[in-house]
């Protein structure tokens, strides 16, 4: 497959079918360079050489009464997170001061659980409202299922953005996670995108699935029109149902995010959790194919030393883009 004819057929409006995804995970290393350069083609096309920067607060932590096979804070899980309620607004305040010291565009206040109270509903977004009038910081906010009366807070409040995944395919759910269905993110996302809401929504790889789950993922997320996509990348937590699970290499990873890149080529690609623990010594390359990545630490697992994402832009001559995305709304 020649990988730069394709990226430019798709510059020019061609949407990549099932098989050519399929040929995308199924590259023989010797050609992983060619397909980079492909993916390359559309992220430069779209984004430049630009670099958005997003921070997580982890605002409310452990206590999910979820059984999410990946996650530290289910309590399902033999794991010794921290356990905490919604952190005070001073503490949502100080870590978004925190966020525009070190160049971060957007700022992620994440809370555990199913869903949020409409009391909490309620003290995110007074936060919001403080930081909106004191910054010009971007908020995206990830407090599990929502209804539509609560995302219409937010709005009001200025959350910019809302994360809520699928976190895996439709087929391989219930191998995940049997406490939710599928439909309720989906569902979820849409009263997101129905409040003015940008919508993001990723997946979690190497959690068993297999490569028609990967490329089902992928045309999921173009069917719901999100605005990002965050690719994490599945780092196996000791007490977690998955703990053992090891299906990923860094040239694996490397063909997941191309493959992302070529089904969604508008969209904001972020390397999210995991990206130091698989990508390891190829991080840099999958900033070829990303035009975004989370700096500091994730949830529960830590990331590398900001100022080691920092020189790995400039080394590359990426440029830091600050407080700038598109949303849903705006590109109507």
């Amino acid at each position: 497959m020649n990988w730069l004819k394709l990226a430019e057929q798709v510059i020019s409006g061609y949407e990549c079918t099932r098989e050519e995804a399929m040929a995308i995970l199924l590259e023989k290393d010797h050609h992983l360079l060619r397909l980079i350069d492909g993916a390359y083609a559309i992220r430069r096309y779209y984004y430049g050489n630009k670099m958005k920067l997003n921070m997580i607060i982890n605002a409310k932590s452990g206590l999910c009464p979820e059984n999410c096979a990946y996650c530290s804070q289910s309590i399902y899980a033999n794991t010794t997170v921290d356990e905490y309620r919604l952190v005070d607004q001073k503490t949502i305040l100080d870590g978004a001061k925190q966020a525009q010291k070190n160049k971060i565009g957007t700022y992620c206040i994440v809370m555990s659980g199913r869903k949020a109270s409409n009391r909490e509903v309620r003290a995110v977004a007074s936060a919001v409202k403080e930081i909106k009038e004191t910054s010009e910081l971007k908020v995206c906010a990830c407090l599990g299922l929502v209804n539509e009366d609560q995302a219409s807070l937010l709005k009001d409040a200025g959350v910019d953005r809302f994360n809520h995944n699928l976190n895996t395919s439709e087929g391989h759910h219930d191998q995940i996670t049997t406490t939710h269905h599928y439909d309720d993110r989906v569902n979820t996302v849409e009263a997101i995108k129905r409040a003015g809401i940008s919508p993001c929504s990723g997946v979690i790889c190497g959690m068993g699935e297999t490569d028609e789950d990967i490329v089902d993922m992928a045309f999921s997320l173009k069917a719901l029109d999100v605005d990002s996509i965050p690719v994490n990348f599945l780092h196996p937590i000791p007490g977690t149902k998955l703990e053992g699970m090891n299906q990923l290499t860094p040239n694996r990873c490397l063909k997941i995010l191309a493959m992302f890149r070529f089904i969604n080529p508008k969209t904001e690609i972020r390397i999210s959790g995991g990206r130091e623990y698989n990508l390891r010594t190829l991080q840099n390359l999958g900033l070829y194919i990303a035009n975004s990545i989370f700096v500091g630490d994730y949830l529960t697992t830590g990331g590398q030393e900001k100022l080691e994402d920092y020189q790995m832009i400039e080394d590359l001559g990426f440029e830091i883009e600050e407080n700038a995305f598109e949303t849903q709304s705006e590109s109507l």
